[in-house]
């Protein structure tokens, strides 16, 4: 199982339109006209990357994570425009279990709709199922972002339920509700995966 994956390989996944290869520390400079002119990208997220240094923060400990084993993270690129367009990543990453979560995702809104979180999902997808032979991929979110809640329904999702009052927000005090969705491996290759190809 392990020998399909070790979290210092140099994983890039493409298509015609996107690639994804790892984030590291020089990615900064890419992401930082996001960060710097569209903070309410990070609204529903506990951990921002608005701002330079909040930023580096954020690449930094993802990168740390993928040392410790625990977390894969991508920065994604628009072949079309030639940008970078944003970041996501697999977490949770239990190999025994055969599962993984797939999340911390978001794209500058000139991205948004675009159909580019689709070649995204379906090359992440790909991976996690065909190579890494995984049963479960994960997926949550706040359950009052709808935005995103409507994209993963739209690939192939699956709602299992809502985790009452599950985690602490950026707003002090407030809690969130998470939404938990999934994907199955024989419902990936049993409809998922053509339902996504015939939408790219």
């Amino acid at each position: 199982m392990t020998s399909h994956f070790s979290f210092t390989d140099n994983i890039v996944l493409e298509d015609d339109f996107v690639l994804l290869r790892p984030l590291q520390e020089s990615d900064v400079e890419n992401l930082l006209g996001i960060s710097i002119n569209e903070p309410e990208t990070w609204k529903y997220s506990l951990v921002g990357a608005d701002g330079k240094e909040n930023l580096i923060n954020y690449i930094q400990s993802a990168v740390k994570s993928r040392e410790a084993k625990k977390e894969f993270p991508f920065i994604v690129f628009d072949k079309k425009s030639q940008k970078y367009a944003g970041s996501t990543r697999f977490y949770d990453i239990n190999l025994d279990f055969k599962t993984l979560q797939l999340g911390y995702t978001w794209y500058s809104s000139a991205f948004r709709g675009t159909g580019l979180n689709k070649h995204c999902k379906y090359l992440l997808l790909q991976f996690a199922f065909e190579t890494l032979e995984l049963e479960r991929v994960e997926f949550r979110a706040d359950n009052n972002n709808e935005r995103s809640i409507a994209a993963m329904k739209s690939i192939g999702c699956k709602v299992e339920g809502v985790l009452r009052s599950h985690m602490p927000t950026a707003e002090n005090g407030i809690r969130r509700d998470s939404i938990v969705l999934s994907i199955l491996r024989n419902e990936w290759f049993g409809e998922v995966k053509e339902n996504l190809k015939r939408k790219l």
